[in-house]
C-alpha cells in the first residue's frame, strides 16, 4: 500500500471510530431528572432563586443530561414540609432552612440561625472549616437526608410591629410570626410565637391574626409588603445574625448519583450559597432607603429588650442542653467556635466598620 494511500485509510479509519466512539461516550452519560421542593414563595427571588441558580449551573455542566426541576412553596408541598418531602422521597431534594424543623428536635435550629449566634461569613467558616457541617450532617442522618449550605440572608432585621416596643412589657401577649429558637426565646419573654411561610404573613398581619412578623431584611420585606400593614420596623434580629439555608439531598437518591454528577450538584449549590448572599448585600442598602421613603418607621430594640433576650436565649441552651445530647454537643462546639471568631472581628472587622459608619456620618 502507497503511503499516501495507508494515511488515508488510517484517517478514515480513525473517523469511522470516533462517529462510533463519540455517540457511545455521550449515550454513557445517564438521563438524570429531580424535583427540588423550595420553602419559599417564587415571588421572593433573592431567597427562591438560589435553587434555581443550582439547577441551572447543574444542567450546563452535565450538558442538559442531569435535571432538576424547582417547584416553590404549595406547588408539591407546603413550604414547612419541603424537608419530610425529601425524607420520604416524594421529591430528591429540597431548598429551606433548618430552623423551621425545631419542632422536631431544637438541633435543626444551628443549621440556620440561633439567636446570638455567628454572622453570615463566620457560619460559612464554621460549616466549612470548622466542625459544623461534619456535625450537623451526623444530626441530619437520622432524617435520611445529607445537607449542604444553600445561600445565606446576611443579617437580618428585627421584625415589623403595629406598635412601639419601648420595654420588654410591650412584648406581653404578642402575637408574632418568628421562626426557629428565637420564637421560643420570644415565648420566655411573654410573645406568643407563630410560625408561617413566607407567602402567609402580610394577610395574617393585614387580618389581624398576628400582630407582629419577622421575615428576612429590606428586600424581601418590601416585596412582601410588609410596610403597607405596619409600620413600625425593628432592628438588630438578634434571633439571626445571619441565616443560613440549606440544600437537603436525600441520602440514598444522593448515593445513587454518578460520581460526576455529584461533583455537578455540589459545585452548584456552593455558588448558589456564595451568590445568595452577594445578592442580598447589593439590595438591602436600596429596600432599606425605600421603605423609609414609605413611611417605615426604623426602631432600635431598647437595650433592656437585648439584655432580656440575650439571657433567656442562654437559659433556653442551658435547658435544652441539658436532656439533648445533640443539641448539647453542636451547641457547645458552634459557642467555642462564635466566641474566637469575636475576638478576630473585634481587632479588626468591628473596629473598621465602626470607623466606616462615623466616617460617613461626618460626610
Amino acid at each position: 500500500m502507497k503511503r499516501r494511500d495507508f494515511l488515508t485509510a488510517a484517517g478514515a479509519g480513525v473517523a469511522a471510530s470516533a462517529a462510533v466512539a463519540m455517540p457511545a461516550i455521550a449515550q454513557s452519560a445517564p438521563e438524570v431528572k429531580w424535583r427540588c421542593a423550595s420553602s419559599f414563595p417564587k415571588s421572593l427571588d433573592t431567597i427562591y432563586g438560589a435553587a434555581e441558580l443550582m439547577a441551572k449551573q447543574v444542567a450546563e455542566i452535565t450538558d442538559g443530561k442531569f435535571q432538576i426541576q424547582v417547584f416553590a412553596a404549595g406547588e408539591i408541598v407546603p413550604g414547612l414540609q419541603a424537608l419530610d418531602a425529601t425524607q420520604n422521597k416524594t421529591v430528591e431534594m429540597s431548598h429551606s432552612a433548618s430552623y423551621y424543623y425545631v419542632g422536631k428536635d431544637p438541633t435543626f435550629g444551628f443549621g440556620t440561625a440561633v439567636p446570638f449566634g455567628l454572622n453570615a461569613r463566620q457560619i460559612n467558616a464554621w460549616f466549612l472549616f470548622g466542625n459544623g457541617l461534619t456535625l450537623m450532617n451526623e444530626f441530619y442522618k437520622k432524617y435520611g437526608v445529607v445537607m449542604f449550605p444553600g445561600g445565606n440572608t446576611g443579617g437580618q432585621m428585627g421584625g415589623w410591629f403595629r406598635k412601639e416596643i419601648k420595654t420588654v412589657a410591650d412584648l406581653q401577649g404578642l402575637k408574632m410570626r418568628i421562626a426557629g429558637i428565637g420564637g421560643q426565646v420570644l415565648a420566655k419573654l411573654g410573645v406568643v410565637p407563630q410560625q408561617l411561610a413566607g407567602g402567609d404573613i402580610y394577610p395574617a398581619l393585614e387580618k389581624g391574626t398576628i400582630d407582629a412578623a419577622e421575615w428576612v431584611g429590606p428586600y424581601d420585606d418590601e416585596r412582601l409588603g410588609l410596610y403597607k400593614v405596619a409600620q413600625y420596623y425593628y432592628f438588630p434580629g438578634w434571633w439571626e445574625g445571619s441565616a443560613a439555608l440549606n440544600f437537603f439531598v436525600n441520602q440514598e437518591k444522593l448515593a445513587e448519583l454518578p460520581k460526576n454528577y455529584r461533583a455537578a450538584l455540589t459545585t452548584a449549590m456552593a455558588q448558589a450559597n456564595e451568590s445568595m448572599l452577594a445578592s442580598y448585600d447589593a439590595k438591602n442598602p436600596i429596600a432599606v432607603q425605600s421603605l423609609v421613603k414609605a413611611g417605615t418607621q426604623l426602631r432600635r430594640y431598647p437595650n433592656d429588650v437585648m439584655d432580656a433576650a440575650y439571657k433567656a436565649s442562654h437559659q433556653l441552651y442551658d435547658e435544652i442542653a441539658a436532656k439533648n445530647e445533640d443539641f448539647k454537643k453542636i451547641y457547645e462546639d458552634m459557642k467555642a467556635f462564635r466566641n474566637n471568631a469575636y475576638l478576630w472581628w473585634q481587632i479588626v472587622e468591628f473596629t473598621y466598620d465602626d470607623f466606616m459608619v462615623r466616617a460617613r456620618t461626618r460626610g
